[in-house]
């Protein structure tokens, strides 16, 4: 009973360990930067709605996730194939795991197997993708999709116009 109470707690352990890969080279994204996007947040019917902001530095990525006040959530620098904080915001597990699920969705298709490791990724049949350990995505176009996530998450993404960006 008791290993059986140690393996069960090693399992949980090592499934919120798990991360959601990232590109083994710098990505080849699907949108000129830089790029706002909007997300729209579900769980359990409750629903908010984010900005992200998307630009290059240099070698770098930017990363900068709103609220709809325009309050900042995240900041990070995405370079040399790893995460850094970018400003006094406190971390955000959340919000690195949909950036690194967002590289991977922005990714065109002909470059995902130069990019990621072929373990972690797979083209469905449908049109959708599956990246390790739990994202789902749908596309509706290349840039207007929905990432699903375990516990019953999703993020609907799309690329604001010119028009739309407040």
């Amino acid at each position: 009973m008791r290993r059986l109470l140690l393996l069960g707690i090693g399992l949980l352990l090592t499934a919120c360990a798990a991360r959601t890969p990232l590109p083994l080279i710098p990505p080849i994204l699907a949108t000129p930067l830089p790029v706002t996007l909007q997300i729209q947040r579900e769980q359990a019917g409750e629903q908010r709605f984010w900005w992200l902001v998307l630009q290059a530095e240099g070698p770098a990525l930017r990363w900068s996730l709103l609220d709809q006040l325009g309050v900042p959530l995240a900041r990070q620098l995405w370079q040399d194939g790893a995460w850094r904080a970018d400003g006094l915001l406190p971390p955000n597990g959340e919000a690195l795991e949909l950036f690194a699920a967002l590289l991977f969705a922005l990714t065109p298709s002909d470059a995902l197997a130069s990019s990621y490791t072929p373990a972690t990724w797979q083209l469905l049949a449908d049109g959708q993708r599956r990246l390790t350990p739990h994202w789902l995505i749908s596309y509706r176009a290349p840039l207007d999709f929905t990432l699903n996530q375990a516990h019953d998450l999703s993020y609907r993404v799309h690329v604001l116009s010119n028009q739309e960006i407040p």
